[in-house]
């Protein structure tokens, strides 16, 4: 394994597999393509964000349409707040064979999906694309996905985590299930693998069971890369057992940096090297061929492409609370949020850059939109500026980039910005590895093996 140097950002695209960035106005974007329903459109981003030597593109995910705001999916169709999410797995296997070297990342969620199942996609994903899987951990937030499950309500914050903690434990524990050199190929002895080298797990716990062995072969990786972005204390701390990437919402310079100490003290006291997991920031890049330019570009994102509404909606998705029971004026207090069940983080992060009595108007406010992270403006000179200070300022080990508009966002950060940090020595001018792994610096995991079963298997 080549690995990452230190004195390298890690670059990662976060995608959605639909009709909308992060960004709730993109789809309005004049530049955004509308081919989000076509295989080529993801093949083409792949290929642009590999030209640009990325680590990762990942794709974010909800198993629900947004229906929160009012009890309704009305104004998620109507306004286009993200209303539309392919399936990954389909998706990621088309990205698989239209590139060769970026890593390939998919949001799973723990909640309700099962051990098992996740151990095995990510896996085959793994073999597939030559060892660039990763798997992006979420515990799911709301009761529009727990209705799409067959269930009236998710679960609680904390119970949502315990859960989550036992999915990893499993699905680790599957992917360690074969040796190594488990597989033989004996054509003569008619012999495929050796039996003592593929081990049941034998798992019995509070929320799973699951016999194993898991029916994939070790994978290039040895395993997948865990992504995780909780931000709330319980998610801070299971990102400090799990996670190899952090994604988080820091929306300003000092925020970031408090989040990053507090984040890599807790690796450190999980056992864990701080500096084998990369944190970053969500951020914007808006590149314009002259600052004129880029600020003209920044003016349309802030005031003509949000609508308020569409704002409200995906709030009330990422918070599992229902905002149409205020008024705009309305103060979000710390009562307001302790009464919540969803992404608590992000809402308290925001709060605190903005500072002072934060309104649901400001949270829904067309700025607001933009400010799950830094906004990076200006010429590719500026932008690399700005994100060499939040890099060299103790804020984080790179960036995780999401697009104000599809494709153009990615296309203008590979032709303007990259070659900027590529002459400063900050990022890769090729790829050094086949592996994400090989890209993130990360060493390939030993096979660790099964637990002791705890008791009879449920078959």
């Amino acid at each position: 394994m080549t690995a990452q140097r230190r004195d390298r950002m890690t670059l990662v695209a976060f995608m959605q597999a639909g009709s909308t960035s992060v960004y709730a106005g993109s789809w309005r974007h004049p530049a955004t393509e509308h081919g989000y329903l076509d295989a080529s459109y993801y093949a083409k981003v792949g290929r642009q964000l590999e030209e640009g030597c990325f680590d990762l593109m990942f794709f974010d995910d909800r198993l629900a349409m947004p229906g929160i705001y009012d009890g309704s999916v009305a104004e998620a169709v109507r306004y286009g707040a993200r209303p539309v999410k392919l399936d990954l797995g389909v998706v990621l296997g088309v990205l698989a064979q239209s590139t060769s070297r970026i890593g390939l990342g998919a949001t799973y969620s723990t909640t309700y999906y099962a051990p098992f199942h996740v151990a095995r996609t990510f896996s085959t994903l793994d073999h597939l694309s030559g060892g660039r899987a990763a798997w992006n951990v979420v515990t799911s937030v709301n009761d529009s996905e727990a209705q799409n499950f067959g269930v009236n309500a998710h679960l609680g914050h904390d119970e949502r985590y315990d859960r989550a903690d036992e999915f990893l434990e499993v699905v680790s524990g599957l992917w360690d299930t074969w040796d190594e050199d488990a597989i033989i190929h004996d054509r003569a002895a008619g012999i495929y693998a050796d039996p003592g080298k593929v081990h049941e797990l034998g798992h019995v716990g509070r929320f799973f069971s699951a016999r194993g062995p898991l029916t994939v072969p070790r994978t290039p990786q040895g395993r997948p890369v865990i992504i995780q972005a909780g931000s709330s204390g319980r998610g801070r701390e299971f990102a400090s057992r799990w996670a190899e990437l952090i994604f988080t919402g820091d929306p300003g310079l000092e925020v970031a940096r408090n989040h990053y100490a507090d984040q890599k003290a807790r690796i450190a006291d999980a056992g864990r090297d701080p500096d084998s997991v990369k944190i970053c920031p969500m951020a914007y890049a808006v590149v314009g061929e002259s600052e004129q330019h880029a600020r003209e570009r920044e003016a349309m994102l802030l005031e003509d492409l949000v609508h308020p509404m569409a704002s409200l909606t995906l709030l009330s998705e990422l918070m599992n609370y229902d905002f149409a029971q205020h008024d705009l004026d309305d103060p979000v207090t710390d009562e307001l949020i302790a009464s919540v069940s969803g992404i608590r983080g992000l809402v308290q992060n925001l709060r605190t850059h903005i500072g002072g009595t934060v309104t649901v108007r400001d949270l829904a406010g067309h700025r607001a939109t933009l400010l799950q992270g830094p906004r990076f403006v200006g010429t590719g000179e500026q932008v690399a500026d700005q994100m060499a200070e939040w890099f060299h300022g103790g804020a984080c080990d790179g960036f995780v980039l999401a697009a104000t508009h599809m494709p153009g966002s990615f296309e203008d950060v590979v032709r303007m910005v990259v070659p900027r940090l590529q002459q400063r020595g900050l990022f890769r001018t090729a790829y050094e590895g086949n592996t994400l792994r090989d890209h993130l610096g990360l060493d390939r995991p030993a096979v660790r093996r099964p637990a002791v079963p705890t008791g009879p298997v449920a078959l």
